[in-house]
C-alpha cells in the first residue's frame, strides 16, 4: 500500500510531461501537415547531375 505514495506522484509527473510535450508540439506546428510526410518516400529521387568530363593530363613532351 505504501507503493501508492510513490506511484501516484510519478504517474502524475509522467502525464504532466506528456501533456506539456503535446502542447509544445501543437505550438510548434508539428501537426500542420500530416499528409506530405507519408507520401515523400513514394516520390522519385531527383536525378543526379552527370559527373564532369575528365580531360586527359597534359603531356609536356607533346607540342601544343
Amino acid at each position: 500500500m505504501n507503493i501508492l505514495l510513490v506511484l501516484i506522484p510519478v504517474t502524475l509527473l509522467i502525464v504532466g510531461v506528456g501533456v506539456w510535450l503535446f502542447f509544445w508540439a501543437v505550438n510548434h506546428q508539428q501537426f500542420d501537415d500530416l499528409d506530405s510526410p507519408a507520401v515523400l518516400p513514394l516520390l522519385d529521387d531527383p536525378p543526379k547531375p552527370a559527373p564532369p568530363a575528365k580531360t586527359p593530363p597534359h603531356d609536356p613532351t607533346e607540342p601544343p
